[in-house]
């Protein structure tokens, strides 16, 4: 007896799998360079976030509602939606299977799932997030509860947590810090609270033209740095967090911290579908081409975003930056030419170092800095007004809202 259920489809010109910054950035590039290719998109998720507002929701900029929109009012309407998710690619055949066994044709593919937050690497995470002061603006709702803590904190010790890289928008455990620091000062309350910043890393920040500025902040807000310091485990129920400090020596020891405020920010891995595919390399991310963001076995595969293997920071504007060169060159490969566009590793992270300053970092690949702005207008490497109202205005376009 056949038991095989799957259900085939038209072939498509464009699969895009990924209904976030990334996969509708590239879809909209495409169609204004040639609107009568057939495109499908793969996306299970009825609601789209704008993820960079949820860092100033936890600051008590922006409201949770408003980082939220239809993901239906979002896709243009010549877009075949497929509502499920990518249960597994199939390159060699030009096939993508879907968790309901639809099995998707195309001409070409563009992944952009982003990335897996892997709350379960960490013991006592998972159950402890919204309870006993454990917090993540990096989890959908909760930044919500970062800043009621942020308010109740009167006295204590409150935590923010960096895990070791690859993460999405790097400087965003930073902005946590520094606006609820902001905060207590402006409150008066500073004194009274021990600030402390773990960090996986060896360093504050990867690009070091920007470490000066924020070590003044460091130095504001009398914040305990803790670098190559990474959360091991959490007891909600004592407050407790261990972490594992690697020595000079490399050697390492356990530390365990108490805290009244606990602001996580997760491993960060490729997601399973990826991982388990022939498009991933050995650390489990779309394996592409760094300037192409061509795949390096695939020829009609390409991806962008948080979930390809490209040394670049994993930021949107990153992702604006990549979209237009994925839609470029997939259409010159389609059409049978040579692929000319070329993605720098442009990225930029506004680090919020105060309410009403931003610190903007603007780099390429290698670090390399890259200001958009001529340095009399806005000199990225020091806290500015300027920024802080390029990033809210960016913010307010992006999720509409006055607030």
């Amino acid at each position: 007896m056949n038991t095989d259920t799957t259900v085939a489809s038209p072939i498509y010109d464009v699969v895009v799998v990924g209904g976030g910054a990334a996969g509708l950035a590239t879809i909209a590039s495409l169609q204004k360079r040639q609107p009568d290719l057939s495109i499908a998109l793969v996306e299970p998720a009825s609601q789209h976030y704008y993820q960079p507002g949820w860092t100033l929701v936890g600051g008590g900029v922006f409201k949770q509602a408003s980082t939220a929109k239809a993901m239906a009012d979002l896709i243009p309407k010549n877009v075949s939606w497929f509502q499920h998710a990518a249960a597994g690619f199939s390159p060699q055949q030009n096939t993508l299977l879907l968790a309901d066994n639809t099995q998707l044709g195309y001409r070409s593919l563009v992944v952009a799932t982003g990335l897996k937050l892997d709350w379960q690497a960490i013991p006592g995470l998972q159950d402890a997030l919204g309870t006993q002061g454990v917090t993540s603006n990096y989890q959908p709702g909760m930044a919500p509860y970062t800043w009621q803590l942020v308010q109740q904190l009167g006295r204590g010790t409150a935590i923010f947590t960096q895990p070791a890289m690859p993460i999405k928008c790097a400087g965003a455990p930073q902005k946590a810090m520094y606006l609820s620091c902001d905060h207590w000062l402006r409150q008066q309350q500073l004194s009274n609270i021990n600030v402390e910043f773990c960090s996986a890393g060896a360093a504050l920040f990867g690009v070091a033209d920007y470490v000066p500025a924020l070590q003044q902040y460091i130095a504001k807000y009398q914040i305990k740095l803790n670098l190559q310091t990474n959360l091991q485990a959490i007891d909600a129920a004592s407050k407790t967090a261990t972490f594992k400090h690697t020595l000079a020596d490399g050697s390492t020891e356990l530390q365990q911290k108490r805290f009244d405020m606990l602001h996580v920010t997760p491993p960060q891995v490729a997601p399973d579908v990826i991982r388990q595919s022939p498009l991933a390399d050995s650390a489990g991310w779309v394996d592409v081409y760094p300037d192409t963001l061509q795949h390096k076995t695939f020829a009609n595969v390409f991806a962008l975003g948080d979930c390809s293997n490209t040394p670049n920071a994993k930021t949107a504007a990153a992702v604006r930056k990549q979209a237009p060169v994925v839609a470029e060159n997939l259409l010159s490969l389609l059409a049978c030419q040579k692929l000319r566009a070329v993605y720098d590793g442009y990225g930029s992270c506004p680090l919020t170092v105060e309410r009403g300053k931003i610190v903007l970092a603007e780099f390429l690949y290698g670090g390399k800095v890259e200001p958009t702005f001529p340095k009399w207008l806005v000199d990225g490497t020091k806290p500015a007004r300027l920024s802080w109202l390029l990033k809210e205005n960016s913010c307010r376009r992006c999720i509409g809202t006055r607030c």
